[in-house]
Formats: C-alpha cells, sequence, structure tokens
C-alpha cells in the first residue's frame, strides 16, 4: 500500500518534507479488528506535536493521522460488528486495556495503557488501516468522507471541551484560538446553547473575521479584553499566552478548559505574568483535556449530524501531506485540513 511515513524526529525550521511516500505490505486484521480502506483523512495539529517530538512516537518508521473515514475491508477473527463496505471512522483513541477503573466507567482516555492512532499505532497517512472493531464508528450518510475526517478528532475534541466546561444556556462562552477545533465548537455551541454568545480570540485578522461569519457575537486579538466578562473559555491554542491572557475575562467561578495535548516552550515565560489576584481568584478554575473517550465521539456524531454540522474543509491529495502541515505549522487555517487517498 502507499503510505506517507515518518522516519524520525524532525523540525520543519529545517525540513520541510518531514513525511515521505513509501510503499507497505498491507496490513492483517488480527483478532476482533478490521481492516479499513481509507478514503481520506484529516491533517491535525498533533501531527506537528509528533513530526517535532514533543509527543513523539514509539517507534519509526510511523504513519500519522488520526482522523479517518474509510470502508470496512476486512476483519480478524471475532470482529462481527461491521459488515464489508460499511463507512467507518476512527479517531485518536486507538485502543485502551478495557479493564481499569477508567475503563469501566467510560473514561478510556485516561487508562494507562491508551494507545493512539498514528502515534502507538500506525494511522490514516495510508491506504489502509487496522483498529479494534470497538474503537471505530459508523458515520452517518449526511456527511461526504471529507466532512466527516475533521469530526472524528476536532469535533469529537471540542465536544468533550464543551461538555468540560459545564456551562449553561444563557452563559458566555470564549475561545481562544480558532483552528479546525474552535470553529466545530463554535458550530455546536450555538445549537446547544441558544441563548449564549460566544467570544473569540484569535491572533489572526482573518481567523476573527471567520469567527464572526460563524456567529461570534465579537472576536478580537489574543490580548484584548472581552466586552463581558465570560463563564466557560476554551483553549484550543498550543501557546502558554492565550492562557494567561484568557484568564483575566473569566467571570468569577468561571472555568478555564484547555484543549491542547501539549503546550510549546517558546513562551512559556509568559507564566511569569500569572497574576493571582487578577488572573485566578475568585474561585476560578482551570480543568485539561486529556485525548478523548470512545463515548465522545459516538454521541458528538450523533450531534453534528442533528444540527447538522459541515466542516470548512480544504482538500489534500496524499502526496501533498506535508503542504498541509506547513500550512498548519504556519496558521494558513480555515477549517479544517483533509487528505484524498485513493
Amino acid at each position: 500500500m502507499k503510505a506517507m511515513i515518518l522516519k524520525e524526529i524532525s523540525s520543519f525550521q529545517d525540513n520541510k518534507t518531514p513525511l515521505e511516500m513509501a510503499d507497505l505490505p498491507d496490513p492483517v486484521p488480527g483478532d476482533g479488528e478490521i481492516l479499513v480502506k481509507v478514503s481520506v483523512c484529516g491533517v491535525c495539529h498533533t501531527e506537528l506535536d509528533e513530526i517535532e517530538g514533543r509527543t513523539p512516537p514509539l517507534r519509526f518508521p510511523v504513519v500519522l493521522g488520526h482522523e479517518v473515514v474509510g470502508k470496512v475491508a476486512g476483519a480478524g477473527k471475532d470482529a462481527k460488528r461491521f459488515q464489508p463496505g460499511e463507512r467507518v471512522g476512527i479517531g485518536w483513541i486507538h485502543s485502551a486495556c478495557g479493564k481499569c477503573k477508567y475503563c469501566l466507567s467510560g473514561n478510556e482516555n485516561v487508562c494507562e495503557q491508551f494507545r493512539a492512532t498514528g502515534r502507538d499505532a500506525n494511522g490514516g497517512y495510508a491506504e489502509y488501516l487496522t483498529v479494534p472493531e470497538d474503537f471505530a464508528y459508523p458515520v452517518p450518510d449526511i456527511f461526504s468522507d471529507a466532512e466527516a475526517a475533521p469530526l472524528m478528532c476536532a469535533g469529537a475534541i471540542g465536544y468533550r471541551s464543551l461538555r468540560l466546561a459545564e456551562m449553561k444556556d444563557g452563559e458566555n462562552l470564549g475561545l481562544t484560538g480558532f483552528g479546525a477545533s474552535a470553529h466545530l465548537v463554535l458550530k455546536m455551541a450555538r445549537h446547544m446553547y441558544p441563548n449564549s454568545s460566544v467570544f473569540v480570540f484569535a491572533r489572526s485578522e482573518k481567523e476573527q473575521i471567520f469567527a464572526r461569519e460563524l456567529g461570534a457575537v465579537w472576536a478580537g486579538d489574543t490580548a484584548d479584553e472581552s466586552p463581558e466578562k465570560l463563564h466557560s473559555i476554551i483553549d484550543t491554542t498550543p501557546a502558554w499566552k492565550p492562557i494567561v491572557e484568557s484568564l483575566k475575562n473569566l467571570e468569577c467561578g468561571g472555568r478555564l478548559v484547555i484543549n491542547a495535548i501539549r503546550k510549546e516552550a517558546f513562551d512559556k515565560e509568559y507564566l511569569l505574568k500569572l497574576d493571582y489576584p487578577s488572573h485566578l481568584w475568585l474561585e476560578k478554575e482551570i480543568k485539561s483535556v486529556a485525548n478523548v473517550a470512545r463515548r465522545d465521539i459516538s454521541e458528538f456524531l450523533h450531534l453534528a449530524a442533528e444540527i447538522p454540522i459541515k466542516p470548512h474543509v480544504q482538500e489534500f491529495p496524499l502526496e501533498e501531506a506535508n503542504k498541509a502541515l506547513l500550512e498548519l505549522k504556519e496558521r494558513k487555517i480555515r477549517g479544517g485540513k483533509v487528505l484524498k487517498i485513493g
């Protein structure tokens, strides 16, 4: 099969093409697994973290990609959940132990044996991949393959973030950063909380304009002060600056939810500006999001079909994966980026 592979940790500053096209043997599904012929795979910021070593793969070479949509092409022993040809989606969570207290409570996202698609197991930047059948999801017919891909991670992690924010209808929501995940959060928030207002903080004027087009009542720079205090804020950036800046806009008892697998060190000194009286006092909370659970993906796909949420996407052929990643690195973003495969 054709696949774009990562052979080693790299830096886009030194190497604009860290992924290489390769011919790999077609994978064979094990017990309880299905073989998926990949149609599309979304491009996520987490891939940058994998390539540049902030959340490094366990082995090399590895096939990245965890926003996967394709059709079932085969099944291993005891895998009976899906029929051949059925369309499925695959997200960041590839597998978990299924036995610990977290798995048994539906929180397999924090299982010690959590394995990630495209990092701990080969992912969707390829013509085929395998996955345990319990970690694949039927894709509602309302979505095209390209529209469904960003829902598998950007949408699902945004949904988990919104759940953890614990906001009520009529309360103000803030979003820091406005990429693939945040633009989907805005859409679902407007549906779930019709009497709430959404405020967006983004350093790019294009992102601010896009946010207002999608229904944000206000959009400004990361360091700006919002015209109203916010009950909840969801941060979707890889930086520390938005964390500190957003806290000043929180209402008393408000909650900041950090939707990021890693924070980069380039602006870590910004934490020195954290001021307890103005940023954290009055019972403000900070909560992190750790991966996604199966419940998040399953529930979100139903919600997205009900609304419906149609992501804005830019499509690239598989061989242009490096170009799509570089644009993401350079923040040339309007919605989600999707690789077409096969």
